[in-house]
């Protein structure tokens, strides 16, 4: 193609290449979205197990791909888009899709709107989140919380029924699983504030480098060996945790409200005046019964 004589950067622009460290983290966001594809696929067959196990791989990739973007420095607005996608097919589509292949259609149309309104619950919080992470009214202690349950972890949580019908308990009747899937919905497009952990420090203290080494294999295996009962048990505790998160919230606006609320200093104060500092230290002098030798 002829470059255009007025405009001869354009086409050198258009095709400029593009460094691999910004590619890197949208394969693995590419990769969630295979996994959550493949659970519906997995779900729809009967295979709930591995359907249930692409979720939670999912999961742990949308946990690495930004945090691998802001390592390596490969943070794009394409990348955020297709994050989005990702994470309304895994976290939304998905987890409602199994629900209803594996419970939710013995209530026929019922079941179908429950599974449908968490798909979409699922897209309007990302929704949000996109729309509000730029607010520049947010205050600076919202940072460590989300509005609302993020979508991984409601879709972590909402399968909680399949876990437990895992280890053997019996299962809940459908229409309970239902409003369980409802009430999980509601957490997601709700406003409650949610610690989110983000501005947690990262570091490691050298001393403590072999014992989280130790702690993180410890977990792996106990995952890899006992699934049903760490997701069963850590979906349980999670949704235990939230009243906390909520009252951590509000301590933070009270003391952000006394703050405010606080009478400051003027601004426009004038500094005393040498003349003015001297004549008080000579008030001080002369009201002091020492000799005047000492003072």
């Amino acid at each position: 193609m002829p470059s255009d004589p007025k405009y001869p950067e354009m086409r050198r622009r258009r095709f400029r290449p593009i460094p691999v460290r910004m590619l890197v983290p949208n394969f693995i966001t590419l990769l969630a979205i295979c996994a959550g594809l493949t659970a519906i696929r997995l779900s729809t067959e009967g295979r709930m197990e591995l359907a249930v196990a692409a979720i939670v791989f999912a999961a742990v990739l949308d946990g690495l791909d930004g945090r691998v973007a802001r390592m390596i420095k490969g943070q794009s607005k394409f990348g955020a888009e297709l994050d989005s996608l990702a994470d309304f097919v895994n976290f939304g589509v998905a987890p409602g899709l199994i629900l209803y292949f594996w419970q939710l259609h013995q209530l026929g149309n019922g079941g179908w709107i429950a599974a449908m309104v968490f798909a979409i619950s699922g897209g309007l919080r990302l929704a949000r989140f996109n729309a509000t992470i730029d607010d520049p009214n947010k205050p600076a202690f919202a940072a460590n919380y989300f509005t609302g349950v993020p979508a991984p972890a409601g879709a972590i949580t909402v399968l909680l029924p399949i876990y437990l019908a895992f280890l053997v308990v019996p299962s809940p009747p459908a229409t309970l699983t239902a409003f369980y899937t409802l009430l999980i919905a509601f957490l997601m497009v709700s406003r409650l504030p949610v610690f989110s952990g983000k501005t947690v420090r990262m570091r490691v203290p050298p001393e403590m480098v072999l014992p989280v080494f130790v702690s993180v294999v410890f977990f792996v295996a106990l995952l890899i060996g006992y699934p049903w009962h760490i997701l069963s048990a850590g979906s349980v505790l999670y949704l235990l945790s939230l009243p906390l998160g909520w009252r951590s919230y509000r301590n933070h606006e009270r003391n952000a409200a006394a703050q405010a609320a606080a009478p400051a200093a003027p601004a426009d104060a004038a500094p005393p005046s040498p003349a003015s500092s001297f004549s008080s230290a000579v008030a001080d002098a002369d009201q002091d019964n020492r000799p005047a030798r000492l003072n």
